[in-house]
């Protein structure tokens, strides 16, 4: 199979706690590797990094590595045998402060949100099986009446749909993780439960150069990001559709629109999108994918989804690598029907800041559209210019090339993007040469195909994209 032009996303757990199990989730067509740290410690994160690391250099693998803040997640305080049944119709109160609890009264990790939360607003515990509704507010619980019943149990987390809680989007173990993950050079970091653009700004406020080396994934998964989607996506780098809270949150059956909406918003700023949660959930237990998961990640494709996630499935599942290459067969089997569409698409240029670099990358993709070039490689300083020219969805290959070991990571979320490590050189002959060599040597092209080569008038200046030629393979560069 070819390389597919979708980027692979798998999150790593016990089910894949060794370099053996990494090495075979990169040759099965992982891209791009996620450390959750809801789980485990900060140890046994360094460990796992390790182990991509190690097995990324024996395979020569640009594989990057996201890390997941946890957010301020709420969930329910320790809880008498640590469960409870709940059924319709059953009373129960919300203390404001920290208890043990029971049937009749549970507190959780925020007491605070008492005073938030407002008489008819829901409370949803467990992804939503349990549904409370506040039919009472004091100073010191929330009275509410169960409206679908089900087992609470210590730890479960807590949906607050309709309050609009006051209350930071870092807290002090995302701090605490966030410092670890730059002191380890990992290439993307991604914050939960985003509200608006303020909660990106906070987790930039916090990076060395207002995140300038770090980029941003922002997870949507509340009402609130909903409502704030523009501006969210204009702060963040990479936008992931959390399926999971936002099904909890809102009505489900509006989710698959929602997916729809936030992939053409990211479409027309430029911006990577992953689709995320249950994509393949059966094959947590089970060898092979359902008909209807098989229908949703395709359908995440045919969206112009950018990067397609897998989270149980390769973290506890019994079947990592085979959900790994399903995901890939799914995703090489749309692309051939993608390819039969010629379908070109364009990058808003009043949402991007780098108007000639944008403009460049609309050009090199009419030029390989209509003189059927084999490629497209660009020389880039930090990714922008190959992941502009990925949201073109070309049906040729991009080349992304960076002397940058961390930017040909990052390269590796970018739809349709092969990023490749190739030194500067002042000559322009002799950088088509290495060029030639490289590609030559990568099987991605032979002598006398037709490329698209995008470059800038200074190669070591961020933002200086602004050439592009055609290059015949193995010819002198004035040929």
């Amino acid at each position: 199979m070819d390389k597919i032009r979708t980027k692979i996303v798998a999150t790593l757990g016990p089910a894949t706690d060794s370099e053996e199990a990494i090495g075979r989730l990169i040759d099965a067509g992982v891209d791009v590797f996620r450390l959750n740290f809801s789980h485990g410690t900060l140890e046994q994160h360094g460990r796992t990094l390790q182990r991509v690391r190690l097995a990324c250099r024996d395979r020569d693998s640009m594989a990057a590595v996201m890390g997941d803040l946890c957010g301020p997640k709420i969930r329910v305080d320790p809880l008498d045998d640590d469960a409870f049944d709940i059924a319709p119709g059953d009373r129960i109160e919300i203390a404001a402060g920290h208890l043990v609890g029971n049937a009749e009264r549970i507190s959780t990790n925020r007491p605070e949100l008492v005073g938030e939360v407002e008489i008819g607003h829901r409370i949803l515990i467990d992804d939503g099986l349990i549904r409370l509704r506040v039919v009472e507010k004091r100073k010191d619980a929330l009275a509410c009446v169960c409206e679908a019943g089900g087992t609470v149990q210590t730890r479960k987390g807590l949906n607050l749909p309709d309050s609009d809680l006051t209350m930071s989007a870092m807290t002090a173990k995302d701090r605490e993780d966030l410092a670890w993950a730059l002191e380890h050079g990992l290439d993307y970091i991604a914050i939960s439960f985003v509200r608006s653009a303020a909660d990106l700004q906070e987790l930039s406020g916090l990076m060395p150069l207002g995140g300038a080396g770090c980029p941003i994934v922002a997870k949507i998964e509340t009402v609130q990001a909903i409502a704030h989607l523009d501006e969210i996506i204009e702060a963040a780098d990479v936008i992931l559709v959390a399926r999971g809270d936002l099904g909890v949150e809102m009505d489900l059956a509006e989710v698959p629109l929602l997916q729809k909406k936030i992939v053409s918003l990211c479409q027309r700023a430029g911006k990577p999108v992953i689709i995320a949660t249950q994509m393949l959930q059966s094959m947590v237990d089970a060898s092979t994918a359902t008909r209807a998961e098989v229908s949703d990640v395709a359908n995440a494709i045919l969206d112009s989804g950018d990067c397609v996630m897998l989270s149980a499935e390769t973290s506890v599942g019994s079947y990592p690598v085979e959900s790994v290459r399903m995901m890939c067969r799914i995703a090489e089997k749309t692309e051939v029907y993608l390819g039969t569409q010629d379908l070109a698409a364009r990058v808003d240029l009043t949402r991007t800041l780098r108007r000639v670099t944008t403009a460049v990358a609309h050009g090199a993709n009419l030029l390989a559209r209509e003189l059927g070039a084999k490629l497209v490689a660009v020389w880039t300083q930090t990714g922008n210019t190959a992941r502009l020219l990925s949201k073109t969805r070309l049906n040729v290959p991009v080349v992304g090339l960076s002397p940058d070991q961390a930017i040909c990571r990052r390269m590796s979320m970018y739809y349709g993007v092969i990023p490749l490590q190739m030194t500067w050189q002042q000559d322009d002959a002799a950088m088509l040469r290495a060029l030639d060599d490289l590609l030559i040597e990568r099987n991605l092209v032979k002598p006398g195909d037709l490329i698209v080569a995008i470059a800038g008038t200074r190669l070591e200046r961020e933002g200086a994209t602004n050439s592009l030629l055609m290059h015949l393979v193995g010819a002198p560069p004035d040929e």
